[in-house]
């Protein structure tokens, strides 16, 4: 079965990227000029509009910096640094793709079991998938220092308490995900399986996981990015000097919204980039299997 995939449309993407370019630049302008003015006033010199709307988009401490000083600030950790030093992005980067990619393979294997479980016993279709979906109405700001100070006191620190941090918030949209696909296979192959006396297990590896996979990939696009997400909060509490995570308290600490902006736009940049390799994964093998 070819399934068709809806095509980018460049012009609609480049129209909306230069209006939330337009808003940008125009909340940057709203936000700082209040401290424009008292600049400019504290100089004594004669200034008019050109003047304010120069000086708000050249403060080196803005409110909200403008694209184009975050992409300088950007494009300046990444080529004056070598990339293992700590002023490069992309040291700070790889530290949380680390953690968010264990998280990840974490949560697969604890969705995947908790999948399996839940489709194949009816017990725990009806005892264990409501606290799955509990388990996500805590907010992660909240268990994320729990969960380091927990682990330290067990004396687990480094990598493994923000995987489990990521695996906590990625381990939901696997489980639900894997639960729709597993039950996505065709009655009709189902009843033909059972004909042939094939088992659980032969029925679960040649009908019920490849039918799944579509649905799988899809929960792992959603679980990267979320994964991303759990990486930074878990290096919130833990004080470290590297991820990106620390790297935005650096810059709240001292004041650096240059440095906080360009940090979250590397974030970004981390999670399209994973959600590509995903997206490539996905592409080999269901393409493989005759899907595209």
């Amino acid at each position: 079965m070819t399934i068709e995939r809806p095509a980018i449309r460049v012009p609609p993407v480049a129209a909306m990227t230069l209006l939330l370019v337009a808003v940008w630049y125009a909340g940057a302008f709203w936000l700082n000029t209040p401290q424009a003015e008292e600049a400019l006033v504290r100089a004594g010199k004669p200034w008019g509009w050109s003047e304010l709307l120069a000086q708000a988009y050249a403060m080196k401490r803005p409110i909200l910096p403008t694209p184009d000083q975050v992409a300088m600030e950007l494009w300046s950790s990444l080529t004056a640094y070598a990339p293992t030093s700590p002023r490069n992005l992309l040291f700070h980067a790889w530290v949380t793709a680390e953690a968010a990619l264990a998280g990840l393979a974490m949560g697969l294997a604890l969705g995947t079991l908790l999948a399996v479980g839940i489709v194949h016993t009816r017990t725990l279709e009806f005892s264990l998938l409501p606290w799955v979906i509990a388990s996500q109405t805590i907010p992660i700001l909240a268990i994320a220092p729990m969960i380091v100070v927990i682990l330290g006191n067990l004396g687990l620190t480094g990598l493994l308490p923000k995987a489990v941090i990521c695996m906590y918030l990625c381990f939901f949209p696997i489980t639900v995900g894997m639960v729709k696909g597993l039950r996505a296979a065709d009655p009709l192959w189902l009843d033909l399986m059972r004909t042939y006396s094939a088992g659980g297990p032969r029925t679960f590896w040649s009908l019920r996981l490849p039918a799944s996979l579509p649905f799988l990939f899809a929960s792992l696009k959603v679980s990267v990015a979320v994964s991303v997400v759990g990486a930074i909060v878990g290096e919130l509490p833990t004080g470290g000097q590297a991820g990106l995570g620390a790297r935005l308290l650096a810059g709240s600490y001292y004041g650096q919204t240059t440095q906080i902006w360009s940090a979250l736009v590397m974030a970004s940049l981390l999670s399209v980039l994973l959600i590509g390799v995903v997206r490539a994964v996905e592409r080999a093998l269901l393409g493989r299997g005759g899907a595209r």
